[in-house]
C-alpha cells in the first residue's frame, strides 16, 4: 500500500518516494513524521510513502523486489494519478529505509534523481550487525523462541506497532541480522552479500546522495555513513554528509526537523 501527500493544486511536482525504517522487520508507511512531511510539501514535493513485506518471513530479495515495484508504480501511475514528474523522483528513508534508499541508488532503473539516507548503512556484513552487539545486550536477553513468537509465521507488509521488536532485539543480541535477512552466513559466504551492500555497488552512475547521521548513534554506527561518503567521493559522485553532533538514532524525530 501507499499513502500520497501533495498540495491541492494541479502543478506537476517532483516526488519523494519515502521508505520507512524498522530494521526491515517492523514499521509501516505511517511512520512518516508529520513535521517532516509538512516541510517536504512546503518545499514543493509530493510524497509517496510505501510499505514492503517484512522480515523474517520476507528475505532481502523480496523486500528489494517490493522497492522496485513501488518505484515502477510511482513512475507509471504517478503522472496521471497524483501529477508527479516521473523523471524527478528522489528516494528518502530513515535507518532501514535509508539502507533501502541507498540500495535504490544502484538497483532502480532508471536511477532516481537523488538519494537521501537518514542514518542508513552501506555494509550489512560488518561486526556491528554480524556480531553480538554490546549496546543491545544491555537489555534483557531475548530467546529464539520468544523472538519467533513475536513475528509469527504470516507474511505481512504492515506492522501496526512495535510488536515485532523482540525479534529485532534477538538478532542484535546474537549478531544474526544478516543471517536472518539473507539466509547466508556472512563469514562463510561473504560474496552472497555483494548485491545487498550499497558500499560494494557504487559506480560513476550512482545518483547524487545526501547522508545525515548523528555521531552518537547507538543503533547504526555513524561510521556507516562515513564509509559510504568515502566511497561516493572515490567515484566522484556528488554527495554531502551532514553530521549531527551528539545526536543519536532517530535524531530527526526528536528534533521534529529533517534539517534539509
Amino acid at each position: 500500500r501507499a499513502d500520497v501527500y501533495r498540495t491541492p493544486d494541479t502543478i506537476v511536482r517532483p516526488a519523494l518516494l519515502w521508505i520507512h525504517g524498522g530494521a526491515l522487520i517492523m514499521g509501516n508507511r505511517q511512520g512518516l513524521d508529520q513535521v517532516q512531511a509538512d516541510k517536504y510539501l512546503s518545499a514543493g514535493y509530493t510524497i509517496i510513502a510505501v510499505d514492503y513485506r517484512l522480515a523474517p518471513q520476507a528475505k532481502l530479495p523480496q523486500i528489494i523486489e517490493d522497492l522496485e515495484d513501488a518505484y515502477r508504480w510511482v513512475r507509471t501511475v504517478g503522472p496521471k494519478l497524483f501529477r508527479i514528474d516521473p523523471n524527478r523522483i528522489a528516494v528518502v528513508g530513515p535507518s532501514a529505509g535509508g539502507y533501502l534508499a541507498l540500495i535504490a541508488g544502484f538497483v532502480l532503473a532508471p536511477p532516481p534523481k537523488a538519494v537521501v539516507s537518514f542514518y542508513g548503512y552501506g555494509d550489512i556484513t560488518g561486526a556491528w550487525y554480524s556480531r553480538p552487539d554490546p549496546f543491545h545486550n544491555r537489555q534483557p536477553s531475548v530467546s529464539k523462541e520468544e523472538a519467533y513468537r513475536a513475528v509469527g509465521t504470516r507474511v505481512i507488509a504492515e506492522d501496526p506497532g512495535m510488536n515485532r521488536w523482540p525479534f529485532y532485539l534477538y538478532t542484535r543480541q546474537q549478531g544474526r541480522w544478516p543471517m536472518e535477512l539473507v539466509g547466508h552466513d556472512p563469514d562463510r559466504e561473504p560474496r552472497e552479500f555483494d548485491r545487498f551492500c550499497p558500499l560494494r555497488n557504487v559506480t560513476k552512475d550512482y545518483p547524487p546522495t545526501l547522508l545525515l547521521h548523528g555521531d552518537n548513534d547507538t543503533d547504526v554506527p555513524f561510521e556507516q555513513s562515513v564509509l559510504m561518503a568515502n566511497e561516493l567521493e572515490r567515484h566522484g559522485i556528488q554527495h554531502e554528509l551532514i553530521s549531527m553532533p551528539g545526536r543519536g538514532h532517530g535524531f530527526d524525530r526528536a528534533m521534529g526537523d529533517p534539517v534539509i
